[in-house]
C-alpha cells in the first residue's frame, strides 16, 4: 500500500501507467482537455502528471482511471478480494453456533479489527511542513475545467467535518468553487452528511470548523467517495483496505484532525448564519452542467502542505471518466455488506458507466419466491445512496449483469406485462436534470426475473420480430421523424430508435400513438425517441442520453399492440417550448474550439504518442454555444 501520493506516482510510473508532461499546461481548461482525451481511451488511458503548472505544485489527474490503477490504489490485484474478506469476517463474528471456546478464539480477530481504527498522534505531520497563515488559494493550481464553469473548482477535496452532537467525524467529497484568495463555496447536497452537520451547527448557533485535505495515500480519496452509513468513520474503511490504521494529526487553526501524510491541507470554517453564495455552473459527472444554486461559504484560515506536495484533481464530464472506475470499486466492495444488511438474495451488481452511477443499476438475485424481484427493488430504493437510483433492473443469478447485450436480450424476452414494470416516485440525485421538480421525481423498477405462475398474467400472443421490413418508408409518412434505425431489429432485437425534428418535439406523443398503429411495427417491444442531432448508431451515446433525459413516470408510455406489451420512451431534451418544462435544461459539457486547437497544435511538445482527437468534437453538436443552459426554444 502506498505511504504517500509520491510513492504511488512512482509505482504507476514503474508499471507503465503514468505519463509526465514537462512543458507548461494551463490549469484553466487545458489540463481538462488533455485528461479527457486520455480518460476516454479504451481501458481508461494513463494517469497524467503535469509538472509545469505555473505554480510550485504539479497536478495529477486520471489517477484512478483504469481497473489496474484502481486496484493499485487499493493495494489489491482483484477488487472482489475485499468482498471475500468482509464475507469471512461477518461469518466469523455473527455465527450462532459457536461454543465458548470458539468465541474466545474471536478475541484476536476483534483485536485485528481494532488495529484498523484511526489513531490520533501528537506533534505535527508531514502535511504541515509548510504553514501559510495568511492563506492565498492562488498558490495552488486549481483547475477551471469547462468553458461555462463558474470559475475554478477544487475537484478532489477530502472534506472533514464533525457531528457537533456525537463528535463523530465525516469524510466527504464536495466540490469547492474559488471566489477569492481565502473564500470558496462548499457544495454539499442536502442529502449528504456534511449538510446534516451544517444544520446541527445552525441549531447550536455555532461556527462550523471544516478542513479540506488533498492527496496522501490514494485510499483516503476512495474512502471519501464511499457510500458508508452516517456516523461511520471513513478512515475505518481506509484502515481496513490498507490493513493499517490511519494516523491523524491536529490541524493548526481548527479543532479537527487530518492524516499526517496528506499533501495539502486547507483549514477553515463555515458560518451557518452567513448569507449563502451563488455557486456554479459546473461541468459535472453526469456529462451535463449542474446549474447555479445557493451554497454555504467556506472561509480559509490556513493552508499547510508537504515540502514536495502534489495537487490531485479529477475531471468529470461526459462518461466514461475516472469516476466510473471508482464506482466499479464501490460496487465490488459494498456488494457483501448489502447482502448481509438487507438483501441476502443479491448475487451481483453492475453500475454501467452510461448510467453515471445513479441513473441505472443492474442487479442479479437468487430468486426463490414470487414477487422477490420487486421486493429487492423496493429494498434497494430505501437503502443509503441507492435511494438516488432512477432505473433498476433485477434479474436472475444465471444472467450476467456485466454482459449488457445478453442482458438486454433477456430483458426484452422476459418483460411481458405491466406488472414487470414498477413505476414509483422518490428522491433523486440533486444533479438529475430530467425531473420537473428538484431532487424528486419518477423511478422505474424492471423485474426481469423468470416468473413463477403466480406472477404471470394472461399469456401474450406470440409474435415474430419484424426484421425484414423497410422501416425507412415511415420517414415519408411522418415528416416529423428525422431519422429511424432498424439496426437493432437486424440483430434480432425488437427495438426501434428514431429521432424527431426540432420543431416536432412537442408532438412526440402523437407520433407515439401513430407508430403504435403501424402494422409493420407489430412485435416491436421498445421505441425510443431522440433529438435529431443524436447518432442512432452510437449505442453508448443513446444509452447515456436516454437514462439522463427521462423521468420514467413522465416519459415512459406502455401500450398493447395485439396483446403484446410495447414501451415508448421520450428521451429528447425537455424545454419550455417542447414539453412545458419549468426548470432550466442544462447543456452537455464540451471543450471550446479554441482550447481544442491549442492542444492539437501543442500535442507534439507534450507527448511522443500519436495525437488523440478531442472527444468534444463528437459532442459539440449538442452545445454549439458552449454555454451552461440550453436554448429553451430549441433542442440541444
Amino acid at each position: 500500500m502506498s505511504k504517500s501520493l509520491w510513492s504511488f506516482i512512482e509505482k504507476l510510473e514503474h508499471a507503465g501507467e503514468l505519463i509526465r508532461i514537462k512543458e507548461f499546461v494551463d490549469p484553466e481548461l487545458e489540463i481538462t482537455e488533455i485528461t479527457d482525451r486520455f480518460s476516454k481511451l479504451d481501458g481508461g488511458g494513463k494517469a497524467l502528471l503535469f509538472e509545469n503548472t505555473g505554480t510550485d505544485f504539479p497536478v495529477l489527474t486520471n489517477t484512478f482511471g483504469s481497473l489496474k490503477r484502481m486496484c493499485m490504489a487499493l493495494g489489491t490485484d482483484n477488487l472482489d478480494t475485499f468482498g471475500t474478506e468482509i464475507n469471512a469476517l461477518f461469518k466469523q463474528i455473527s455465527s450462532d453456533n459457536q461454543s465458548i471456546f470458539d468465541k474466545i478464539k474471536l478475541i484476536p480477530l476483534l483485536g485485528k479489527v481494532a488495529s484498523w481504527m484511526p489513531k490520533s498522534i501528537s506533534g505535527r505531520g508531514l502535511c504541515q511542513d509548510v504553514i501559510i497563515r495568511d492563506p492565498d488559494l492562488s498558490v495552488l493550481p486549481i483547475l477551471k475545467c469547462w468553458p461555462a464553469d463558474g470559475g475554478r473548482f477544487v475537484t478532489l477535496p477530502l472534506v472533514h467535518t464533525l457531528d457537533p452532537v456525537t463528535g463523530i467525524r465525516n469524510l466527504g467529497m464536495y466540490r469547492m468553487q474559488i471566489f477569492g484568495k481565502d473564500l470558496t463555496g462548499m457544495h454539499w447536497h442536502r442529502h449528504k452528511t456534511g449538510a446534516r452537520h451544517y444544520e446541527e451547527y445552525k441549531k447550536l448557533r455555532k461556527r462550523m470548523p471544516v478542513v479540506v485535505a488533498l492527496g496522501g495515500d490514494p485510499v483516503y480519496t476512495y474512502a471519501a467517495t464511499a457510500p458508508l452509513p452516517d456516523q461511520i468513520d471513513e478512515y475505518m474503511l481506509a484502515g481496513f483496505i490498507r490493513k493499517k490504521r490511519v494516523e491523524l494529526v491536529k490541524c493548526i487553526t481548527q479543532d479537527l484532525e487530518v492524516p499526517k501524510d496528506v499533501d495539502i491541507v486547507i483549514e477553515g470554517y463555515v458560518d451557518p448564519f452567513e448569507e449563502l453564495i451563488w455557486e456554479g455552473p459546473f461541468g459535472d459527472h453526469t456529462g451535463y452542467y449542474s446549474l447555479e444554486d445557493w451554497y454555504p461559504k467556506f472561509h480559509v484560515t490556513c493552508i499547510t502542505h508537504k515540502q514536495k506536495a502534489v495537487y490531485p484533481a479529477t475531471i468529470v464530464g461526459i462518461p466514461p471518466q475516472e469516476d466510473a472506475w471508482i464506482a466499479n470499486a464501490t460496487e465490488r466492495i459494498f456488494l457483501v455488506p448489502m447482502k448481509f444488511s438487507f438483501v441476502p438474495e443479491i448475487e451481483d451488481i453492475d453500475l454501467p458507466p452510461a448510467g453515471v452511477a445513479h441513473n441505472l443499476a443492474l442487479i442479479s438475485i437468487d430468486k426463490r419466491y414470487p414477487g422477490q424481484g420487486l421486493k429487492v427493488i423496493n429494498s434497494l430504493w430505501g437503502a443509503g445512496q441507492m435511494m438516488f437510483n432512477k432505473v433498476m433492473v433485477v434479474t436472475d443469478k444465471e444472467t450476467d449483469v456485466h454482459n449488457y447485450k445478453s442482458l438486454f436480450k433477456h430483458l426484452l424476452t422476459v418483460i411481458q406485462t405491466p406488472d414487470d414494470l414498477m413505476f414509483s416516485k422518490g428522491p433523486l440525485d440533486i444533479l438529475d436534470h430530467s425531473s420537473d421538480r428538484f431532487a424528486y421525481g419518477g423511478k422505474l423498477g424492471i423485474d426481469a426475473t423468470n416468473k413463477y405462475p403466480e406472477e404471470q398474467g394472461e399469456l401474450p400472443i406470440p409474435t415474430t420480430i419484424p426484421v425484414d421490413i423497410d422501416i425507412s418508408q415511415l420517414l415519408g409518412k411522418y415528416p416529423g421523424i428525422y431519422q429511424i434505425s432498424d439496426t437493432l431489429l437486424k440483430d434480432n432485437l425488437p427495438v426501434v430508435l428514431f429521432s424527431v425534428k426540432d420543431d416536432c418535439k412537442k408532438n412526440i406523443r402523437e407520433v407515439f400513438d401513430d407508430l403504435a398503429d403501424e402494422e409493420i411495427l407489430q412485435g416491436i417491444k421498445l421505441f425510443v425517441c431522440y433529438d435529431q442531432s443524436v447518432d442512432l448508431n452510437n449505442y453508448f451515446l443513446c444509452t447515456w442520453l436516454a437514462f439522463s433525459n427521462i423521468d420514467p413516470v413522465r416519459d415512459c408510455k406502455i401500450i398493447y399492440v395485439n396483446s403484446q406489451l410495447s414501451v415508448f420512451v421520450d428521451a429528447v431534451a425537455k424545454t419550455s417550448y417542447s414539453h412545458n418544462f419549468k426548470r432550466p435544461w442544462p447543456n452537455i459539457v464540451v471543450s471550446s474550439p479554441t482550447t481544442i486547437k491549442k492542444i492539437d497544435n501543442s500535442w507534439n511538445q507534450y507527448f511522443s504518442e500519436k495525437l488523440i482527437p478531442s472527444p468534444s468534437l463528437n459532442y459539440q453538436i449538442f452545445n454549439k454555444t458552449f454555454s451552461a443552459v440550453a436554448d429553451e426554444n430549441k433542442s440541444q
